[in-house]
């Protein structure tokens, strides 16, 4: 069963990536009993050579199982499941309810403060960022940048507090982040959402501002929810992995 080439079958020309479908693979198999809880998944050298998938791709969908809070790594025991449905998924040592709410606000109310307060130098370094995530290609590297970009913001605020407050949810954002890109296809839309949230502060616009990254969040959590609710796969996978 080679999963390394696979592609959406919805009407939208997005190719999924060989780890999104692993990920599929394998959700679905917990979600319909396959594997029930309690139950150990199949080591990572069995699950390579079922799947035909690389090491480091099966790692990576590992990992999206424990975000969604579907499995639980033992160390030199290997990976169980621990829930059968997906919840609400746990970035770093934050849950995502809890982190939009956060997010919601503190930096609604700082782009506020940023398009008020903002200085030349504010502006240049954001739009120095946007310009670089808007032609980056490699996922890591934008994701670490898009964490730099809303450090940016909070700095233009003018309020050392704010900046401190996202610099300890920072590891969460890029943990969101990472998982957004990869399972949502979020980059491109994300790029849009930061030059609205730029642009307002060029203009010194504090309801433009709030407005633009309100609709920034209001997307992360529609993302996050299309990916929470995604439908069960009940169509029988052949050569399926064993129990």
């Amino acid at each position: 069963m080679n999963l390394s080439d696979s592609q959406t079958g919805g009407a939208g020309p997005r190719r999924i990536s060989a780890m999104e479908a692993v990920l599929t693979h394998l959700r679905g198999a917990i979600e319909r009993g396959r594997y029930a809880i309690g139950d150990k998944l199949p080591s990572e050298a069995e699950l390579c050579r079922t799947l035909e998938v690389s090491r480091p791709v099966l790692r990576e969908a590992l990992r999206a199982l424990q975000t969604m809070g579907l499995t639980v790594a033992k160390t030199g025991k290997g990976t169980f499941v621990i829930a059968n449905t997906v919840e609400d998924p746990t970035f770093g040592d934050y849950a995502a309810s809890d982190l939009l709410e956060v997010r919601r606000h503190v930096e609604v109310p700082v782009a506020g403060y940023a398009a008020l307060r903002r200085t030349p130098e504010n502006l240049d370094h954001l739009a120095h960022l946007l310009d670089r995530m808007e032609r980056e290609t490699d996922t890591t590297a934008w994701v670490a940048m898009d964490t730099l970009f809303h450090l940016a913001v909070a700095e233009a605020a003018q309020n050392p507090v704010f900046r401190r407050v996202i610099e300890e949810i920072r590891d969460a954002l890029a943990r969101q982040s990472a998982f957004l890109n990869e399972l949502g296809g979020r980059r491109e839309q994300s790029n849009r959402e930061h030059r609205a949230i730029v642009e307002a502060l060029i203009d010194g616009s504090e309801p433009d501002a709030v407005e633009a990254m309100s609709h920034h969040l209001d997307r992360v959590e529609t993302t996050l929810t299309d990916i929470v609710r995604a439908p069960r796969t009940d169509t029988p996978l052949e050569g399926g992995p064993a129990a």
